[in-house]
């Protein structure tokens, strides 16, 4: 062995020392290797097949593999590529601080230290958590910031508003809406009133970035330490919390409180913010908005506030509960405490000059309890009347109309309309103790229209929220023989024609028909005969027979035969088109029957008072309404309103209303009144009605029995109404007590 690893001759190397020259070797010499003497042979090389190469990585096979791989290993695999290209990146832009992250690094216990000083991090240590701290959380800010979004829905709350109607004079009548709330624009506003809210709550409001960050630690602190909650909020956070967010007091809450504040403060102007806040804010007394909070302690427009009654209204917003001066005698005290402070902070700030301080020593005490005005018994038909009209008029829909917010000015005057539920009111009750029996199936519709069409007054029945429908506005029972006007003025506006296609003859008041009893109608042609075959015949009330009559007598004295033979002669389509453009609705006439001239078509009282107004207005009709006025948030709402039409000639109505006054003037010889009106039966005996104007003002009154527990079908008065030949009748007693003659 020792042979082979001897190195051939001729190698260009030393010689090799013959055996005999060779030096004895030591006993493991032959154990030692000599790399350095080895050449290197490549058949002891390992050969190690190379990797195979990766098959594209497009390939349908690779694919399916990718697609078997776990997701949490894909994931992996990804975030490891993304680390390394990060490093590739980054490493060698961070290379030249790795010195001054390594003096940072702490070394514990430190070196050069002893005792509890070698746990102490140096004040590079320090100054590099602080900064690490500042910055991450300024980045964490800033990420916030950034995905927080402004919601683009409103709480319902802040969305919703009532509806607030009011009486011809300007005072409110009645609201209707689940919010109490009405929005008004910051110009009507007074500026001290928004100030004094300002002083109380965020005097520096516009001047701050929407947050106070120490009103949001210490909440925060509050909350989280003591498990409590601790206001501190700007007025943009306020009014963030208020459309936006809900009511919790929570730390999460209150970050995205901030974070929307921030950026609705860089959106709206710092007016618009408070506009929100002013008509979004709880003031206790369930309202919602200064407004609604005027309205209901001081019982005055907003825009009517001086600085010290906001004052009052100002403290509500730290908590009605506890400031509502009304409610015990510790809220009274610390009520006036908060109030003085506010107008001394006013001062302070220099929003009141001392002089006008000086001014507010009183305290001004709210109203015991706020007005509240909510519909009531009768209030309801007219807020339902106004409600309906306001819609039609002003084309507003279904939906907008229940967002509310709309101020609605009706036509409705306050003390006719306390003296026409009084009146009726008195009949009731006098019904009730006459014909108990009969009082139970009773029903009284009256109406009050100015001859300009202004609905004054309804009657629409006991109370609308046991009764669906409205008496005044219902087209139930026949208008009788108070529908006479309307075919005298037909008759005296076309004239009548005796002979078929011949041509008209003029009618006066002097023109004499027969007024007996029993009286056949006729046609050019001869008797008219209804489909059973009988010859049509007029009567009179209690079958009386007048003889030769004028048509003026004949109404004055309301004799029905010679106006069942005057509707014949005029033309019955002309009578119904005359009733209409007076005020009737078309739908409400009845068949063109002879029957028509005597009051078959159910006129509702709205209708036969406005109709009976058209006389008293020269022959002018102006359809009735309800609504004179609308505004939404104090904006004008467009609203049409009917303009007067020509119905009949200015001579026609005169001559209709002189005859209107002699009936009145018959019936009530003892009365002076500058009045006219008539009484209306019905040849069923279903109906009472008495219509007459007073002071260009026409009001009907309509009394009828109908047992709706059974059927709609009217029922005989019975005597229930009393008579139409003195002052026992029931429908004349009302309107007389109206109308202010009783």
């Amino acid at each position: 062995m020792a042979k082979s690893w001897q190195r051939p001759e001729g190698s260009g190397d030393e010689k090799s020392p013959r055996p005999e020259e060779r030096q004895p070797q030591e006993t493991d010499a032959t154990l030692h290797l000599k790399v350095d003497a080895l050449r290197a042979d490549v058949t002891m090389q390992l050969r190690v097949p190379p990797p195979p190469e990766p098959a594209a990585s497009g390939g349908r096979a690779q694919r399916r593999r990718s697609a078997r791989l776990p997701a949490r290993a894909r994931l992996t695999v990804a975030a490891t590529s993304a680390l390394a290209r990060l490093r590739a990146v980054a490493g060698p832009r961070l290379a030249p601080l790795a010195p001054y992250a390594r003096r940072l690094r702490p070394l514990y216990p430190r070196p050069g230290r002893i005792g509890w000083r070698r746990w102490i991090p140096s004040w590079r240590q320090w100054l590099g958590a602080v900064l690490s701290g500042f910055v991450v959380i300024s980045l964490s800010l800033f990420i916030a910031y950034e995905m927080t979004d402004i919601p683009k829905n409103l709480n319902t709350f802040a969305t919703q508003q009532d509806n607030v109607y009011f009486w011809s004079d300007g005072t409110p009548m009645a609201r209707t809406g689940w919010v109490r709330r009405q929005d008004m624009p910051l110009k009507d506003i007074p500026e001290q009133v928004r100030w004094a809210v300002l002083a109380a709550e965020n005097a520096s409001f516009y001047s701050d970035p929407g947050i106070s960050v120490k009103g949001i630690t210490r909440a925060v602190w509050r909350t989280i330490g003591q498990g409590d909650t601790e206001g501190g909020s700007t007025i943009t956070q306020q009014y963030v919390k208020n459309v936006y967010l809900n009511q919790n007091q929570t730390v999460s809450r209150k970050f995205t409180e901030a974070m929307i504040s921030l950026k609705l403060d860089n959106k709206m102007s710092k007016d618009e913010i408070l506009e929100g806040y002013l008509n979004t804010s709880w003031f206790g007394r369930g309202t919602y908005g200064i407004q609604r909070a005027s309205q209901a302690y001081y019982g005055k427009d907003v825009s009517r506030l001086n600085a010290s009654e906001a004052a009052v209204l100002a403290s509500m917003l730290k908590g009605a509960a506890l400031y509502d001066p009304t409610v015990s005698a510790a809220n009274h005290k610390r009520a006036v405490e908060r109030w003085s402070w506010i107008l001394d902070r006013m001062v302070d700030i220099g929003k009141l000059s001392p002089a006008q301080r000086a001014r507010y020593k009183t305290f001004p005490e709210p109203l015991k309890s706020g007005r509240v005005y909510d519909t009531g018994t009768q209030s309801d038909y007219l807020v339902e009347l106004a409600q309906q009209y306001a819609k039609k008029a002003a084309r507003i829909s279904d939906r907008d109309f229940d967002l509310g917010g709309y101020q609605i000015y009706t036509t409705f005057d306050r003390k006719r309309e306390t003296a026409l539920t009084a009146a009726v009111t008195k009949a009731r009750e006098q019904g009730k103790k006459v014909h108990p029996e009969q009082a139970k199936t009773a029903h009284y519709g009256a109406a009050s229209v100015a001859a300009d069409g202004r609905i004054l007054a309804v009657y629409g029945g006991p109370d609308h929220r046991k009764q669906g429908y409205n008496e005044s506005n219902a087209t139930t029972v026949k208008a009788g023989s108070a529908f006479l006007p309307f075919v005298y003025a037909a008759g005296l506006e076309h004239g009548v024609h005796k002979t078929r296609g011949g041509a008209a003859t003029p009618v006066t008041p002097e023109t004499v028909y027969d007024g007996d009893d029993g009286v056949p109608v006729t046609t050019p042609e001869g008797p008219y005969w209804d489909r059973s075959g009988k010859k049509v015949a007029a009567h009179n009330d209690g079958q009386k027979s007048y003889g030769q009559i004028t048509l003026d007598n004949a109404l004055a004295k309301s004799v029905n035969t010679p106006f069942m033979q005057l509707g014949m002669d005029t033309g019955l389509d002309k009578v119904s088109e005359t009733a209409v453009s007076a005020g009737l609705l078309s739908s409400s006439m009845g068949p063109q029957v002879p029957a028509l001239s005597m009051g078959n078509s159910t006129p509702s009282a709205i209708r036969m008072a406005s109709g009976y107004a058209t006389f008293a207005a020269s022959g002018t009709h102006t359809e009735p309404y309800s609504v004179r006025r609308i505004t939404r948030n104090g904006t004008q709402v467009a609203l049409a309103t009917p303009r007067p039409q020509r119905a009949v000639g200015a001579g026609v109505a005169e001559k209709v209303e002189r005859a209107l006054a002699e009936s009145y003037r018959l019936a009530h010889p003892t009365s002076t009144a500058q009045v006219s009106g008539k009484a209306g039966t019905t040849d069923d005996d279903s109906a009472a009605w008495y219509v007459g104007t007073s002071a260009s003002v026409s009001t009907s009154v309509v009394v009828y029995r109908i047992d709706l527990t059974k059927s709609l079908e009217p029922l005989s008065l019975d005597g229930f109404a009393g008579t139409t030949t003195d002052d026992v009748d029931v429908p004349y007693g009302i309107w007389a007590h109206a109308t202010g003659l009783g």
